[in-house]
């Protein structure tokens, strides 16, 4: 709109100054009119490449597309600066009139920063252009079809517009009028139909347009008023012409500039757009409860859904983690509305929060959806972490369940591996012993002799068996601790022993191989060593567990290849650690061990 309203202004202008300049007598303005004209023209064509940028909504496509405002902008101003200060007189119909700000002598600098400024604008057209072809590509519906008419009509405007400089090129001054006026709707065609998608199709809503306009005048008009009487008053009590007047005045007008604007805003919201300030007071309500604890942050879908008169409104969750989309009861769905519906994607700083999946038909105003979303971005983040929160926990819970499903089974199958097996053949060896007993009172003791040797190789077997079971399996005595369990194996000990253990926690598979060593050195001691005391020791020490047993008995203890010493070496060098066993003849014996554990 803006473009067509300069390019329309700069047209209107252009004529009245060439009717005027060239009447019987001047028309008053006429010379300021040629002036302005001058100096603006050949800038509004910069005009072009913002509406190709920034259409449909007003904003850029994304922050890559900064270098092309940037370009367009310093373009305008090369050619206004351009415009203002080449000498000598103006170009026909103008030729009259001489520059009053020219530059003598600077014409050749002059055209070369006309010449720059040119460059700027036209690519900035060119990356606008592109823009808009990007754009086409992602857009869909209503908006799909506006940005093609654009595109059509700019492409021939454009067409029209570059044909029209070939002939100026070729014939400058044959029916300059007539080409003057083709070029300037050439360039406002653009804007013209940009125009007609805003008020047909309401891809800008007219009355943001007006609203802003209330707020920024009225708030102009104040800080004005504010600005003046400062200035006035300190003026009279400083003197006149005192910067610190001016000053003051300036911090005034900075320091009310954001709370009047937020006043001024509320006002024309609650008496020009009752529905967008009566939505975003109900989210601002919202967030207030949230903050106070009065309100779940589950309930923000709830909060959308009535502002919105969108029963069947859904909010979904980006989860980052796991790049899904789940619901507020966090579970996964698809972000593909269905037919009919269309989604609008919540970001705050930068960050994708969610979608929001929503009937376009009850949606009478488009923008008030996007506000209502970035009003309530606090609420639905911490909504989506929430959601998170609980998943990870039901994750959480899960995984013990299935850790205790798998402890259950695997009680199960020891449970079967003891009835199949070890039990069946204790059975056996019971039944063998009842009928060896019978032979023996019988007077059959060979008979006795070879049923009680079938009886201990079957006990030989069932050894062996519980042993395989209980390979690798921790003892239940260690769920409490290390320290714990070294204490229960000295209160049952027949002899006495002294233990000091920490109460420290380490690796579960380093406490079971501690706990099998002290078992194995108090079973030495009170079996072979005829000791009377007992001395049981665990603990940190320079990043290693340290077991330590020492006894008071007669001592010379070796390991012996399938004795329990040398099977406790072969457990102590599988974690990674050193055995050392001291026992002189007579002097008991200490037996340590150093297992890695880290600082």
């Amino acid at each position: 709109m803006l473009t067509g309203l300069a390019n329309s202004v700069q047209l209107l202008t252009w004529q009245y100054a060439d009717v005027g300049l060239h009447a019987t007598e001047r028309l008053p303005g006429a010379t300021a009119a040629a002036v302005f004209n001058t100096v603006i023209g050949e800038a509004t064509a910069g005009l072009l490449g913002l509406s190709l940028l920034l259409f449909p909504d007003g904003r850029l496509p994304s922050r890559r597309w900064r270098p092309a405002l940037v370009s367009l902008v310093v373009g305008m101003a090369l050619l206004v600066l351009a415009g203002t200060l080449r000498p000598g007189r103006y170009a026909e119909p103008f030729a009259q009139i001489s520059n009053p700000f020219g530059l003598a002598g600077a014409g050749g600098v002059i055209d070369g920063v006309d010449f720059a400024g040119w460059l700027f604008v036209i690519a900035g057209i060119g990356l606008g252009a592109a823009a808009m072809v990007i754009r086409l590509r992602g857009a869909r519906g209503i908006e799909r079809q506006q940005l093609k008419l654009v595109l059509t009509v700019g492409s021939v405007a454009a067409t029209a517009a570059a044909l029209l400089m070939v002939t100026w090129l070729v014939w400058p001054t044959g029916q300059l009028q007539l080409r003057i006026a083709v070029l300037g709707l050439c360039f406002a065609s653009v804007p013209l139909v940009a125009g007609v998608a805003i008020l047909r199709y309401r891809l800008y809503e007219i009355e943001i347009v007006v609203n802003h306009t209330l707020v920024y005048v009225a708030l102009t008009l104040i800080l004005a008023a504010a600005f003046a009487a400062t200035v006035m008053l300190l003026g009279t009590l400083l003197g006149r012409g005192s910067g610190w007047a001016t000053a003051a005045a300036t911090l005034v007008v900075a320091a009310a500039f954001r709370p009047l604007r937020a006043r001024l805003q509320d006002a024309v919201d609650r008496r020009f757009n009752r529905a967008r300030y009566d939505a975003l007071r109900r989210v601002a309500d919202f967030l207030e409860e949230l903050r106070s604890g009065r309100a779940a942050p589950e309930e923000v879908e709830g909060v959308l859904r009535e502002v919105l008169s969108d029963p069947t409104l859904e909010l979904m969750f980006f989860l980052p983690e796991s790049g899904l989309y789940v619901d507020a009861r966090g579970v996964p769905v698809s972000d593909h509305p269905d037919a009919g519906r269309e989604r609008v994607p919540v970001e705050r700083g930068g960050q994708p929060l969610g979608l929001v999946l929503f009937d376009p038909a009850s949606q009478e105003n488009p923008t008030l959806l996007r506000h209502v979303v970035e009003a309530g971005g606090l609420a639905i983040e911490i909504a989506r972490l929430h959601v998170a929160l609980r998943r990870q926990l039901a994750e959480v819970e899960a995984s013990r369940a299935r850790i205790v499903a798998a402890g259950n089974e695997e009680r199960r199958r020891l449970e079967r591996d003891l009835h199949d097996g070890a039990q069946q053949r204790l059975v056996s060896i019971g039944l063998a012993l009842r009928h060896a007993q019978h032979e023996l009172s019988t007077s059959s003791p060979e008979r006795a002799s070879h049923t009680l040797d079938g009886a201990l190789a079957e006990v030989a077997l069932s050894i062996d068996e519980l042993r395989e079971l209980a390979h690798g399996l921790p003892p239940p005595q260690l769920d409490a601790g290390l320290g714990p369990a070294l204490r229960e194996l000295a209160r049952r000990a027949p002899v006495p022993i002294e233990v000091k253990v920490p109460g420290e926690r380490f690796d579960p598979g380093l406490e079971t191989a501690a706990y099998f060593i002290a078992c194995e050195g108090f079973t030495n001691a009170v079996k072979h060593a005829d000791a009377t005391r007992i001395e049981l020791s665990a603990g940190r020490e320079n990043g290693k567990l340290v077991v330590s047993v020492a006894d008071d008995g007669v001592g010379g203890a070796t390991p012996v290849a399938g004795s329990g010493l040398s099977g406790l070496s072969d457990r102590v060098a599988a974690h990674g650690g050193t055995l050392r066993i001291e026992s002189d003849q007579g002097a008991g014996t200490t037996l340590t061990a150093e297992l890695p554990c880290g600082s």
